[in-house]
């Protein structure tokens, strides 16, 4: 009987966890990296349009970050990298006019949808601006099986502080998809080309290479980018 009561209250109380736990997740602020893939012809124009979104999203209530890098050797793709400042902000930003402007206008030079991640910061360094000229952007995907997500956490960390000490090194954040928490995106920026090369056969990045092959869920995708002015 004590049992049967127990397990009713905790039925009871279990929606009050929920949002407590909901709340807690939308205190902190929201990453983002929004992938856009136009028309070979079309770069240009996705430039011109991603431009204006930037703009815009940068004067919103809450923005944090808002960044448009494009693909080296693939010009006609793209990755946004945003950070607003908690769920309230980022829900805003999804009904503005600059976000509606610019998914309208993609879909007549798109080659794929508008794809956008939505993240929780899990070890990240500060939000500095960047503002090397020939800075080279990495941005990652990393995704597991769900039984191996603590692993690849525990490789990810060490990691993360070691690239930040690596010379030329401009940002390096951890952040993890809430939607699947096994998936995680990592964004690295380095001062130049010759930067990131040397990081690529860097102890820490072998190492983490290594440790994460046997996990992996899905092939490795690294991108590499240049910003947008």
């Amino acid at each position: 009987m004590r049992l049967t009561v127990q397990l009713l209250l905790a039925m009871a109380l279990m929606p009050s966890f929920v949002q407590a736990a909901r709340a807690e997740g939308a205190a902190g602020p929201i990453h983002t990296a929004t992938y856009v893939e136009v028309g070979a012809s079309s770069d240009k124009d996705g430039i011109k349009l991603l431009q204006q979104y930037r703009d815009a999203a940068r004067k919103e209530t809450g923005n944090m970050r808002s960044e448009v890098a494009q693909e080296l050797g693939r010009p006609n793709r793209f990755v946004v990298l945003e950070i607003w400042k908690d769920q309230a902000a980022t829900d805003a930003h999804g009904k503005s006019a600059g976000t509606s402007a610019l998914r309208d206008k993609l879909k007549t030079i798109q080659n794929g949808p508008y794809d956008e991640r939505v993240h929780n910061a899990f070890a990240v360094g500060p939000n500095d601006p960047i503002s090397a000229k020939r800075a080279v952007y990495v941005v990652s995907h990393v995704d597991v099986p769900p039984p191996k997500k603590d692993e690849v956490i525990a490789a990810l960390n060490p990691l993360a502080e070691a690239s930040r000490k690596g010379d030329g090194n401009l940002r390096f954040e951890v952040l993890q998809q809430t939607s699947r928490p096994n998936h995680f995106t990592v964004i690295e920026a380095w001062k130049d080309k010759k930067a990131y090369d040397a990081r690529g056969s860097a102890a820490p990045q072998k190492k983490f290479r290594d440790a994460l092959g046997p996990m992996l869920g899905a092939l490795y995708d690294e991108r590499i980018y240049r910003t947008v002015d």
